[in-house]
């Protein structure tokens, strides 16, 4: 089992993101589901999107629990596996304003999870996780994401590329990274920011754990050779031209006036 408690520490040092990383795991079976889990119809009475479960997470400190039960959005249903996707229903899954056959044709671009492979997605901060995660989610400004996309690139090269549709941030942050098994990095789409509060400088970084190691030894190692650092490492060695009137000043001390 990876060590949490160095991941959370080093990403704490080394990134400082404002709120907690989230380690995510897929359920197969509510027996798997940690004693201590809050599940939002048993607990809150409502249901909820699973970005809004991500943000109870990194916010509140909570261990939470989402299935189909639990689950308000049908994005988030349909990337989880969480309800088959017929033709019907990835047409009905359109924006407002879309068009059906650019509804259903975005719909179908969407990264999913295997209809009925899972029955939740357990979510909690690093420091409260007693489980072993699928991957962690970093919420961060666009500073703090591109180390970590140096780090992820660091000793391998190459180049991350992760699609958006301007929403459904859920399709990337989870199903793309689980299925690709590939570090992603997401720019939040309205449901984020309106249901689950995510701010207008944050996007998220999404690690599977088989990266999680490499990323975050790079990000150490290339923090230490002075290679690249967050926060960013202002230039600052270079005379400032300042008004003429603070030059006669200091010409006017030199001189004694």
């Amino acid at each position: 089992m990876i060590d949490l408690t160095w991941v959370d520490e080093t990403l704490t040092t080394y990134i400082r993101p404002q709120t907690s990383p989230v380690a995510a795991k897929l359920i197969r079976s509510p027996d798997e589901l940690p004693p201590r889990v809050k599940l939002p119809r048993r607990d809150f009475k409502s249901k909820i999107p699973l970005c809004m479960a991500i943000a109870m997470a990194r916010r509140y400190g909570w261990v939470v629990a989402v299935g189909k039960e639990d689950q308000s959005c049908p994005f988030g249903a349909l990337t989880m596996g969480f309800v088959k996707p017929t033709r019907g229903y990835l047409e009905g899954t359109a924006y407002a304003l879309s068009t059906p056959e650019a509804a259903a044709r975005t719909a179908r671009s969407l990264s999913r999870l295997p209809a009925g492979t899972y029955t939740h997605l357990l979510v909690a901060p690093l420091p409260r996780a007693s489980f072993e995660p699928d991957l962690v989610i970093v919420y961060g400004n666009p500073a703090q994401v591109g180390r970590l996309i140096q780090a992820t690139l660091l000793k391998r090269g190459g180049a991350l590329s992760t699609p958006s549709v301007g929403g459904i941030a859920c399709s990337s942050v989870v199903a793309r990274t689980l299925n690709e098994d590939e570090c992603q990095y997401v720019a939040v789409g309205a449901g984020d920011r309106i249901f689950a509060l995510t701010q207008d400088h944050e996007m998220v970084f999404t690690m599977p754990v088989s990266k999680v190691e490499l990323t975050l030894t790079s990000l150490e190692e290339s923090h230490k050779k002075g290679e690249a650092r967050y926060p960013t490492i202002s230039y600052l060695r270079f005379e400032p031209q300042l008004p003429e009137t603070f030059h006669r000043l200091m010409e006017n001390l030199e001189q004694g006036e």
